[in-house]
């Protein structure tokens, strides 16, 4: 088996453990009307690459850490990662019809019921984190950690912030630098939490910690470059929504401002950049993080 088809492999029985645990995520026994129950399963269980939550698990892999004890961690960051879609899509924000080729939350549900949906997704997210520390013995003060870091890194000074800067950047964007906040932070930031709080759990090191946040951060924005490309030559039928969307609304994009070619080589070199921290990080079996890398790295949807 070549190394693609056993990254595929793996994606595809993570993202199937993931999802089994994402159908019984909002319990079964909590009184909660049943529209908004159905908004928020409809977006929950929409597919996805789960990205985030596979890269909380192959964190604490890479550190030999316990899978169950990571997965409430897991599970928290698609949730805050979802509600993010179903807000981003609304028509004051994006206006979108279509998320991953299903017609977006607003569209089926109404947009009152879509906000209600993200909001209850993103309270649900720090209910389901603690599950780390009740059900699988994680210590509190490592949950502490994981909260105080998920709070941080999704809120204002993080992915909101990102979306914030992304809303006011319609108004043209003049420089590379204020695009690439906008990609660190509305992107980079959920996947820098995703591999820290596998490796917290894990019982990572501060100098692995770092190693994990210096991985995500490159990823993380060669991810954000590798949509901004593939928006401009990307396989519609692949993606799950129109190509070109970005030039239709007047988005500024990484190709817009140095080319597709010099943007696909920036997305080389943050890969090469990640897989070295992670290389020489000192971690035990870092084999799935390097192999999601370069997976992401040559991804087409």
């Amino acid at each position: 088996m070549n190394a693609e088809a056993g990254i595929k492999e793996y994606i595809t029985a993570l993202a199937g453990r993931i999802e089994d645990e994402l159908k019984t995520s909002l319990p079964e026994q909590w009184s909660v009307p049943g529209a908004l129950r159905e908004s928020v399963m409809y977006s929950l269980m929409a597919g996805g690459k789960r990205l985030r939550p596979i890269l909380v698990l192959a964190a604490a892999e890479a550190l030999q850490g316990r899978a169950e004890a990571a997965m409430p961690a897991a599970l928290a960051v698609e949730m805050i990662h979802t509600y993010s879609l179903i807000h981003d899509d609304l028509p004051a924000m994006d206006n979108d019809d279509y998320r991953r080729g299903k017609l977006t939350n607003h569209k089926v549900y109404g947009e009152a019921m879509a906000i209600l949906a993200g909001d209850a997704l993103l309270t649900h997210a720090f209910h389901t984190a603690v599950q780390a520390a009740r059900r699988h013995g994680v210590p509190a003060d490592v949950i502490v950690d994981i909260v105080e870091e998920l709070s941080r890194l999704a809120g204002a000074p993080g992915m909101v912030g990102g979306q914030a800067a992304d809303m006011l950047g319609e108004q043209g964007l003049t420089k590379l630098e204020e695009l690439e906040y906008i990609h660190l932070h509305k992107t980079s930031d959920l996947i820098v939490f995703s591999l820290k709080a596998g490796g917290r759990i894990a019982g990572a090191t501060s100098a692995q910690l770092d190693a994990l946040e210096r991985f995500g951060t490159c990823i993380g924005l060669a991810f954000q470059i590798q949509d901004d490309i593939l928006d401009l030559i990307g396989d519609e039928q692949k993606l799950g929504k129109p190509v070109q969307s970005d030039v239709k609304q007047g988005k500024v994009t990484y190709p817009y401002f140095i080319g597709i070619e010099a943007s696909e080589a920036k997305v080389e070199e943050l890969t090469l950049e990640a897989k070295n921290a992670i290389a020489n990080g000192g971690f035990p079996a870092p084999r799935r993080l390097l192999e999601l890398a370069d997976y992401l790295m040559k991804r087409d949807h």
